[in-house]
């Protein structure tokens, strides 16, 4: 998929217009804490995560948003509400990747069974394979590049955000395998004059 450059002058003041996307990944889970693969498993935040999650507002404070989106999933907008944003869009195209029969599973002990096996190359069996979370990571990309809104802020999970991020800078969403992305981190996507780039990852 091909997105759109939104317009510019390429005068310096022009540039500040272009769109921003904003991203905060949920706070801790019990299953993020212990490294489970957690996809559409509806888990609430832990006390912890709760905290995080209150502890990420002062970094997007200064910030006005046009728009605020959230994952479908407890999780994110939980975090959403305690970062101050509880009227945030909620958009089914961000929930986390749907991980099949891995879901619940640890990378670690797949390995036991596996020894080369990695979730960007090889997927999971009998989930969504990398390029249908990447086709819902477009239409957000997608949405935000060519709906004329200074800055976007999206809460959402760990490996949907670095497809996401992938997608945003046109690269191919295996390449999100090189953005480590912690609970609760903050990033911005934005550009290089006109070219789609990475502005801050995990804040």
């Amino acid at each position: 998929m091909t997105f759109a450059t939104p317009a510019d002058n390429s005068s310096g003041s022009n540039l500040h217009a272009l769109p921003r996307l904003w991203l905060l990944r949920h706070g801790e889970t019990e299953w993020s804490k212990s490294g489970q693969y957690t996809g559409l498993t509806d888990l609430p935040l832990t006390a912890k995560g709760e905290q995080q999650a209150i502890d990420a507002a002062p970094k997007l404070a200064d910030l006005d948003f046009g728009l605020v989106l959230t994952s479908p999933l407890v999780r994110a907008r939980r975090t959403a509400e305690l970062a101050g944003y509880p009227d945030a869009e909620v958009t089914e195209d961000a929930h986390e990747w749907d991980y099949g029969d891995y879901e619940g599973r640890r990378s670690a002990d797949i390995r036991t069974e596996d020894p080369g096996y990695l979730i960007w190359s090889q997927g999971v069996p009998n989930g969504e394979t990398i390029d249908d979370v990447a086709a819902r990571a477009d239409r957000i990309v997608s949405r935000v590049k060519n709906g004329g809104i200074a800055n976007v802020l999206l809460v959402a999970h760990g490996h949907f955000l670095r497809i996401l991020a992938a997608r945003w800078l046109e690269l191919p969403p295996t390449e999100g395998k090189h953005f480590l992305l912690g609970t609760a981190a903050v990033c911005s996507l934005g550009w290089d004059k006109r070219t789609p780039a990475i502005e801050h990852w995990s804040l």
